[in-house]
């Protein structure tokens, strides 16, 4: 049976001569995988290009539930993303979330809330010409709300530390070395309270973003298991400067 769903690229895979395995975030079914063949040959109607990292998508597919992989139809950049492949701060940016989603987003159930997160997203980085530095940390801080473990708030104006365990604030510092302490659990809380719009209020240095982005990552090892080292980190960080 045939299926129309939104989608997203998460993985492309070299799959014989001339065909691909994609795993693709969509809509209606979830995480999938999908065989397309033909991709490599000179008059293919669906083209490697097609499919880069945090590509959306329209996709017309088969889907039967006991299949692992399944076989798209139709597939079309919509829309079509203007300039996140070609600004090498944004394709960076977008190398380095695709690797974070990937390990992050397992399951193949329907999610249209995280999905319509990611999607939205993407669309607002294609759309930003200004004040990029923090957008890739306060994606990382708005994905947990969808993953299930967003920071506890409660005391966040007030406290002196983060416990990133136990993902709260507290007013006494965790018997762990894996917290935040003054001033990065401020410039934290400032992350948590701030939306994508106002991210160039944020006034970080570079040596504390670096700071933000490595406790956030330690932070998303704590809580998704078998989450392990992100390989882009660095390449993000030498372009982001």
């Amino acid at each position: 049976m045939l299926h129309k769903t939104r989608a997203i690229v998460f993985k492309t895979t070299d799959y014989g001569e001339s065909s691909v395995i994609v795993q693709l975030f969509t809509e209606k079914f979830g995480l999938q995988s999908y065989i397309i063949n033909g991709v490599k040959k000179p008059k293919a109607k669906i083209t490697r290009n097609m499919l880069q990292p945090l590509h959306l998508l329209d996709v017309v597919v088969y889907h039967k539930n006991n299949n692992s992989v399944q076989r798209i139809a139709e597939l079309k950049n919509s829309p079509v993303l203007l300039s996140v492949p070609y600004d090498v701060i944004k394709s960076c940016i977008a190398i380095f979330l695709n690797e974070v989603l990937y390990k992050a987003i397992k399951q193949q159930g329907t999610d249209e809330s995280l999905f319509g997160f990611v999607f939205s997203s993407v669309e607002w980085l294609d759309h930003q010409n200004e004040g990029l530095a923090n957008f890739h940390l306060l994606f990382l801080i708005q994905l947990t709300r969808y993953l299930g473990f967003y920071p506890d708030l409660t005391l966040g104006a007030s406290a002196d530390y983060f416990d990133l365990k136990n993902g709260a604030f507290s007013r006494y510092k965790p018997d762990s070395v894996l917290y935040l302490s003054p001033p990065h659990n401020r410039n934290f809380y400032s992350l948590l309270t701030c939306s994508f719009e106002n991210s160039p209020q944020l006034k970080f240095s570079n040596d504390e973003r670096r700071h933000l982005l490595n406790k956030l990552l330690e932070y998303y090892s704590l809580h998704i298991e078998n989450f392990g080292n992100i390989r882009s980190q660095g390449v993000l960080e030498e372009v982001m400067g």
